[in-house]
């Protein structure tokens, strides 16, 4: 198959997939399952679920565009303290995934995530709910587009793959940016509760990206705008406020 050079860029530019893991959930003590998830195209995405005590809800959570899961044993910890089951996966291309990354292969990879975490014995369907950070909430959008969960947190996420390049490369010709992960048009399509965190010193997608997102949502929802905070460090400036706000945010839209 020949790509579009477009396609080419996009994928040069956005993913910057690592392989092996630094550490795992047993680092921290966490119990977890180690999980190997087929994709519809035959990708082997690899993941874990991590489960809590009597968990309020269970978080279908996807990364940012570099690193691994391995990178995210802490923030795993933060969210089993807070009482959810927890599924991170990385995207094909990624840590001990099979394949290499893609705008419609990581739909995939998602969706199969997805039946991974519905096909755990202790998930109840009703109360699944998606966290994306930065690329992982274009991911997971577009999934819920297809299939909405309970509600959606989004950290850091962009409204859409052309106004994130223009962010981070100005100069780069306009025919060269694809139309890929339309976050913003597809928040308009879901009648979920939605929570969004983003810094407003955020130096790869500046605040505005959330205003658009914000704008462009159905009620209810919830733009928490954080004070001092780049792309990677909301979590580290919220420290444990940050599992505490998301916490809250389930009970109340329960």
């Amino acid at each position: 198959m020949i790509r579009h050079p477009a396609t080419r860029v996009l994928n040069a530019l956005v993913y910057h997939p690592e392989k092996g893991l630094a550490q795992t959930p047993e680092v921290l003590g966490l119990d977890y399952r180690d999980l190997t998830m087929r994709t519809a195209d035959g990708v082997d995405v690899h993941g874990w679920f991590v489960r809590a005590d009597n968990p309020r809800g269970h978080l279908l959570y996807a990364h940012g565009n570099a690193g691994t899961i391995g990178d995210r044993v802490a923030i795993i910890a933060l969210l089993v303290g807070a009482g959810f089951d927890v599924l991170a996966f990385d995207y094909r291309g990624f840590g001990r995934s099979t394949g290499s990354p893609s705008e419609q292969g990581t739909y995939l990879d998602a969706r199969a995530a997805r039946q991974a975490l519905l096909d755990q014995s202790e998930v109840d369907p009703d109360r699944v709910y998606y966290l994306g950070k930065s690329l992982g909430g274009g991911v997971l959008l577009e999934l819920a587009t297809q299939y909405p969960p309970a509600g959606m947190i989004l950290m850091s996420t962009f409204s859409g793959m052309r106004a994130a390049a223009r962010s981070v490369y100005p100069l780069l010709p306009a025919p060269l940016i694809p139309d890929a992960y339309p976050s913003q048009r597809h928040i308009a399509t879901l009648r979920v509760p939605v929570l969004m965190m983003h810094g407003d010193r955020d130096e790869l997608l500046p605040i505005e990206h959330a205003h658009r997102l914000f704008a462009a949502a159905n009620e209810p929802k919830q733009l928490i705008v954080v004070p001092g905070a780049g792309h990677n460090d909301v979590i580290d400036t919220l420290g444990s406020r940050w599992p505490e706000i998301i916490g809250a945010w389930v009970e109340d839209s329960a």
